[in-house]
């Protein structure tokens, strides 16, 4: 059968049901049907290439088409695919978990397809762990204002965007949000680190006088994604990590988005020097290739429920845990890191962008902003399309971005050179130009 963009886009439209999407939005606004992948680069069934400037919704970090991660899939196609977790194992599984214990200091890792669902295996975990542990009393749940961490039931009971979350609200498991340490709420004078600390405070008071009745405070490391790539200081973290040791409740970390790189160091809460109980981590595990999460937490933890009992242990699967095709992918992502020196050379493509990036202080933006190999900034407009013409403008020059409300943000592949670069923001200036003027 003969492909081409309109004959994709109609066929998409008539049976998928895209994810995140109003569906009647499509009559006017065309699905990009996309025929394959190359280092930061997507290309049409017409032969029109885009710039994955979000690597395609946070995931892809070597970009498309990556030799040596195809290859280790390949390999381990030829060896086995997948088998069932409960009862058996095997190498990939086992050499992942060892590698990531390595890297997080956590102990076991418990697996699963997608990040909403390493929410719900977190939230499950800490609770049934009080239970366990004689405390059955505690079974709340804080997150941050603004948090985002998934759209099953139990991560949407712990998100906060009401766009979500309100359709859903008499199913959802009621749960407290502490103020965002985002430093653009700080006050005139007030510093990132001081804003965080005020935020942490504040946090403490609500957790001194319900901390009998809370099992974890979970958050998103530096980097609130979902929301506007709201950004603080990793002072926030290191007081949190304290005050939930203190009064007794698990830290929940979720690195979904914010992992493997993404902050300037592996994981976000390195930054704060600090461990949390539990660690969600998703999206880049694979580089994008296959779906994966897994949670990890600590011996304590763990041994909570190692016990003759079956009741006491964490009954909790779906069919592809741990699947041996996704594991053999993350296990090639996590060697690009160590042979390529990743992070240092990360650095330097930060500091470049960042130096190209200035010429935008010239348009009406605010709060230019970076942690690691995610930038963003606000556009002052009052035109409420202004998202959708960003995105469409954007798409018609051949880059990908999506951006949140007013804010926009670049994501791309760590495989981008300097040419990609300089385009990207060159692009990105001439569009603001235009939707700004």
């Amino acid at each position: 059968m003969i492909l081409n963009n309109q004959a994709l886009l109609e066929r998409s439209r008539r049976s998928v049901w895209h994810p995140c999407t109003q569906m009647k939005q499509h009559e006017t606004m065309p699905l990009v049907p996309i025929r394959s992948g190359d280092g930061v680069w997507l290309e049409d069934f017409d032969g029109k290439r885009y710039l994955d400037g979000v690597s395609s919704w946070w995931v892809n970090l070597f970009g498309h088409n990556n030799p040596r991660i195809k290859d280790a899939i390949r390999q381990q196609l030829d060896r086995l695919e997948h088998v069932i977790l409960a009862g058996f194992t095997h190498a990939p599984v086992v050499e992942l978990s060892e590698k990531l214990s390595a890297l997080t200091g956590l102990g076991h890792s418990f697996y699963a397809s997608d990040g909403a669902s390493a929410t719900e295996i977190a939230l499950k975990m800490s609770f049934q762990y009080w239970r366990n542990s004689g405390k059955p009393g505690k079974t709340q749940f804080i997150s941050l204002q603004n948090g985002y961490h998934g759209e099953t039931l139990g991560s949407l009971s712990v998100t906060d965007v009401a766009l979500f979350k309100d359709t859903y609200a008499s199913l959802l498991r009621a749960s407290t949000q502490m103020p965002s340490p985002d430093w653009r709420q700080a006050e005139a004078g007030e510093t990132a680190e001081q804003y965080a600390l005020r935020c942490a405070s504040a946090a403490e008071t609500h957790i001194a006088n319900h901390h009998t009745e809370i099992a974890a405070f979970i958050l998103e490391p530096l980097i609130q994604c979902a929301t506007g790539m709201a950004m603080y200081h990793p002072a926030y973290l290191e007081r949190i990590r304290d005050i939930c040791t203190r009064y007794d409740i698990h830290l929940v970390a979720d690195e979904i988005a914010v992992g493997f790189g993404r902050t300037g160091t592996m994981f976000a809460v390195e930054q704060a020097g600090v461990r949390p109980d539990f660690i969600c981590l998703s999206k880049g595990i694979t580089g994008g290739y296959l779906p994966l999460s897994v949670v990890q937490t600590t011996d304590e933890i763990y041994a909570a429920f190692y016990d003759d009992s079956v009741a006491r242990g964490f009954l909790h699967s779906h069919s592809y845990t741990g699947n041996a095709l996704a594991c053999s992918a993350a296990l090639a992502t996590l060697a690009i890191f160590e042979q390529d020196n990743v992070l240092a050379v990360n650095r330097t493509k930060a500091a470049y962008i960042n130096q190209r990036l200035q010429a935008i202080n010239e348009l009406p933006v605010r709060h230019l902003r970076n942690t690691g190999m995610i930038w963003a900034f606000d556009v002052q407009t009052e035109n409420p399309g202004f998202q959708k013409n960003f995105y469409r403008e954007a798409l018609q020059r051949g880059l990908l971005l999506r951006p949140s409300g007013s804010t926009v943000y670049f994501m791309p592949p760590y495989v981008i050179n300097e040419d990609e670069m300089d385009w990207m923001v060159t692009q990105t200036l001439e569009i603001l130009h235009k939707e700004t003027a």
